[in-house]
């Protein structure tokens, strides 16, 4: 076949590196886009932090500061800007974060408080401590240390505190721990036994236990020996299941107690603490920047940057200036050059989009902000789409991990977002609205006659809300309410 040449045009679409770049930014939440930054400041010397000029620095956080201030106006010596407008007035400073304070901790080991600057000489009493800064292990080895035990006994009182979960509770059965153990230290089933009993008294009470019945039995044990002491041990040990389950009819006739009894009773058990070790839990703390706060401008909720999110960047004109002498352009410096004024251009057009999808959400859900979920309307992504002009998916990005704080708390954006139930009269309601209805409805309940799913159904139709009891109940275990029959009370 005889070689030709063919010229054929045809249309792609294709992703330049800052559209990539531009998407990949919009994507991330505020915390993730700081992590970005900071690769892109160790990686690019072309871009710095903005920290100059008097202790003041060019970013968006200026202009939101400042709506009246001209271009070019305080411009940082040696720094590259980008021309934006401003989105709000001026807000005051945000509160100084709190400083983190070295906690002392406990030592296990050796079953002495080991405090970082602690002075040897200092007589103040251990349980003045904060008990917020020990753990589960370190709180009970302590109590262990003050123990008159041999060493044999103290290592297997430690050995069974290891093998505490969270919560306080020894989850592995005594022979199964046993088998873990050398077989050479000749080690009996009733010395585990009994090391698990000196767990079981040290505080708080109820750890070691290896069942919530057990659990509960012990702090009732350690209450003053009365009547209604007595009948709480009677029906944790023998009817826990029923108490459970809320039947007290059933209770009553097997105890033989009157009502007042029984109120008495159940009152005692539920002041008890199922996980006893829950308190000592490292809860690990997630911090959220929010990205645009929310407040009421003269009568209006207007939207606008949070400058504390805004990263402060510029492009180093020294750099630059020398960069442009050169007759010979550097090609490495050149693309970097770009890749920090791409950067610093879509850092801003993410925020420009942040906050006109987020002052479209606030001006259709106005009314959540002045009356609260109950006002929720139904909200969509295509409806915020078509009204800016974006690609649904862009507003779904937009929307994911970005937050707003309001008067009424910080709120994801998708939270504003949601499905809908038909009325009575052709509109919509919104599901948010109708989970804040339900809890409403449950809240003001005789707790005597808690309202059934069928109940809260028919009542949610006397408003004109036309929802299935499964939807109903649906929307209950959503907001981690018991059903019926464990919402009674005596």
């Amino acid at each position: 076949m005889k070689p030709a040449l063919q010229l054929k045009l045809s249309q792609h679409l294709a992703l330049t590196p800052q559209l990539q770049q531009s998407i990949k930014l919009l994507q991330l939440s505020t915390v993730e886009m700081q992590q970005e930054i900071e690769r892109y400041l160790l990686e690019n010397p072309m871009l710095e932090r903005d920290e100059e000029f008097g202790g003041e620095s060019y970013s968006a956080a200026q202009q939101f500061d400042s709506p009246s201030r001209a271009d070019g106006e305080h411009e940082a010596p040696g720094a590259e800007r980008v021309d934006g407008e401003s989105y709000a007035e001026r807000e005051p400073e945000a509160p100084v974060s709190p400083s983190e304070v070295d906690d002392d901790r406990w030592s296990s080991d050796a079953g002495t408080f080991t405090g970082a600057g602690r002075d040897e000489d200092d007589d103040s009493d251990a349980q003045d401590i904060h008990a917020g800064s020990v753990s589960l292990r370190d709180h009970l080895g302590w109590q262990l240390g003050m123990t008159q035990l041999s060493e044999r006994d103290r290592a297997l009182v430690r050995f069974l505190i290891e093998a505490l979960d969270d919560d306080g509770y020894l989850s592995a059965s005594l022979p199964e721990l046993l088998e873990t153990l050398p077989p050479e230290y000749e080690i009996e089933l009733d010395e585990l036994e009994i090391a698990l009993r000196h767990i079981q008294n040290f505080d708080p009470t109820g750890i070691g236990a290896r069942n919530p019945r057990e659990c509960l039995v012990l702090q009732l044990k350690a209450r003053p020996d009365n009547s209604v002491r007595a009948l709480a041990l009677s029906i944790v040990d023998e009817h826990l299941d029923l108490l459970a389950a809320r039947d007290f009819a059933k209770i009553r006739r097997l105890t033989g107690c009157d009502d007042a009894a029984l109120k008495a009773a159940n009152a005692l058990i539920t002041s008890l603490n199922p996980r006893p070790g829950a308190d000592f839990a490292q809860a690990e703390a997630r911090y959220i920047t929010p990205d645009v706060i929310v407040k009421k401008l003269k009568g209006k909720w207007t939207a606008y940057i949070n400058p504390d999110a805004y990263p402060r960047l510029r492009v180093n004109r020294l750099y630059a200036e020398i960069l442009a002498k050169q007759r010979r352009g550097n090609g490495n410096l050149s693309g970097q050059l770009q890749e920090a004024r791409w950067l610093i251009k879509n850092i801003q057009q993410r925020f420009d989009t942040i906050l006109r999808v987020t002052q479209a959400i606030v001006d259709r859900q106005r009314q959540f902000f002045e009356h609260g979920e109950v006002a929720m309307r139904p909200l969509v992504l295509r409806e915020i789409a078509d009204l800016l002009g974006l690609h649904e998916s862009t507003v779904s990005r937009v929307t994911s991990q970005k937050y707003m704080a309001t008067p009424r708390g910080i709120f994801e954006l998708k939270y504003f977002f949601g499905s809908h139930v038909a009325t009575d009269t052709g509109g919509a309601c919104s599901a948010t609205a109708i989970r804040a209805l339900i809890k409403q409805l449950v809240g003001a309940e005789d707790g005597k006659k808690p309202l059934s799913d069928s109940q809260l159904s028919e009542i949610l139709g006397q408003q004109g809300i036309v929802v299935a009891r499964r939807t109903v109940a649906k929307y209950r275990e959503s907001l981690n309410i018991p059903p019926v029959n464990l919402r009674k009370t005596l």
